[in-house]
């Protein structure tokens, strides 16, 4: 199968959207697929990501990657989009290449580039389905980027919804990989939803046995961390991912808990860097601020770890959530979105409620007194993560081209 796929990031930038990505065109090349597939260009970022060029040309046997003339997204220093300059080279590199199907992640965030519904111009010509892929909750996002009055919010989150409906809905079929949120977009209005397990992680990679006796001596020369509860946090550091309610939690969180043996690690980077470390020295935590840590680094770093949180309220599913319980750790997060599919409250982690203080502080602290507590929890973890192989994920993803590109 020849197929193409337009995406709004790929690696060096390491979130959800571009893990998944690299995955899937592993398993696509080492199933004998060809793939062209599209992202921003990073070299302006070259000083942020001096490797950008390790992701860019052919990384794969029978995987191209073309990365399209880009511009600054949404004013992160460390984000690109695609820019309308990119389009005629977009179209030139899919009448070159044929493909059986174009495949669209993000098409609301690539709209935005292009101020075209990517992908469905070239597919109509070319007589060929065209999907894409529901990713990123970003009509929830309005409130955290959009300094308004509730008013101003609710204005702009209507004429979101009018633009994001009109583009969902003219693609052959919108994938979601969360039932939750698959539903909720179906009653808002997207009629070519379906829901599949498209949700992976690399199971050869992330396990528990990578957890090692002096793990952060040797490999971040911070041997303190070594004796101490490790709580990691692994996102971007931007609003959305919950922060605001993350620094306020942390000041209840101090007066119940002795946190004197607490190692707080935050992998990831983002415009709330310098404020995330302001309000931690503030409150005199032992935190350690470990900046973007590469995707082979993270199963090792999940490993030695001892629970895995998350503020974000917003998430379409959480691939870190399955990799900390596939690593052997406990989660707490938040009950809002499609995190709650992954956690069993009480069981393989803690779900609280959103925006409850209280909550979260009365959960970790059952968590950082209670090793017994973790270590349960961490096996419940390991225990239901199986279904989540890319084997199997990525086998329901070529299933549901195959069956557009047939019918």
């Amino acid at each position: 199968m020849k197929v193409a796929i337009i995406s709004s990031g790929f690696l060096p930038v390491v979130d959800g959207v571009t893990v998944t990505a690299l995955y899937r065109l592993k398993k696509l090349s080492e199933w004998g697929h060809e793939v062209l597939f599209f992202c921003p260009d990073y070299s302006s970022l070259e000083t942020v990501y001096p490797n950008w060029r390790d992701y860019a040309g052919n990384i794969l046997p029978g995987v191209r990657i073309i990365n399209l003339h880009s511009t600054q997204f949404m004013d992160l220093d460390f984000e690109r989009n695609v820019s309308i300059k990119s389009y005629k080279t977009l179209l030139a590199e899919l009448e070159k290449f044929q493909p059986d199907i174009v495949h669209v992640d993000e098409p609301e965030r690539l709209f935005f580039g292009f101020f075209r519904r990517t992908g469905i111009d070239y597919a109509k010509k070319a007589n060929i389905p065209c999907v894409c892929f529901f990713r990123t909750n970003f009509l929830e996002y309005a409130d955290d980027y959009f300094p308004l009055p509730p008013a101003g919010i609710a204005a702009v989150s209507y004429v979101f919804k009018k633009i994001f409906l009109w583009i969902y809905n003219s693609y052959d079929l919108t994938m979601f990989t969360s039932p939750i949120t698959y539903e909720k977009n179906v009653k808002m209005g997207v009629k070519n939803g379906v829901y599949a397990n498209l949700l992976g992680f690399d199971s050869d990679k992330f396990n528990p046995d990578f957890r090692e006796e002096g793990f952060f001596g040797k490999n971040y020369q911070l041997p303190e961390i070594d004796t101490r509860v490790k709580l990691i946090f692994v996102s971007r550091l931007t609003p959305d991912k919950g922060w605001g309610f993350g620094l306020k939690a942390f000041a209840r969180v101090k007066e119940i808990v002795n946190l004197d043996n607490v190692a707080i690690l935050v992998a990831g980077d983002g415009p709330m860097l310098e404020e995330i470390e302001k309000k931690f020295s503030e409150l005199n935590l032992n935190f350690y601020l470990l900046g973007r840590v590469a995707p082979e680094k993270m199963p090792a770093l999940f490993a030695n770890s001892d629970i895995h949180a998350t503020n974000s309220e917003k998430e379409n599913r959480g691939l870190t959530i399955i990799e900390a319980f596939a690593s052997g750790i406990p989660v707490i997060a938040p009950r809002a979105g499609g995190v709650v599919e992954n956690i069993e409250d009480g069981v393989n982690g803690f779900l609280y409620a959103p925006q409850d203080v209280e909550d979260f502080a009365g959960k970790l602290k059952l968590l950082i007194e209670n090793s017994n507590l973790r270590e349960e929890m961490g096996r419940k973890g390991l225990e239901c993560v199986g279904k989540y192989d890319w084997e199997e994920s990525v086998s329901n993803l070529v299933a549901i081209w195959e069956d557009r590109i047939n019918n």
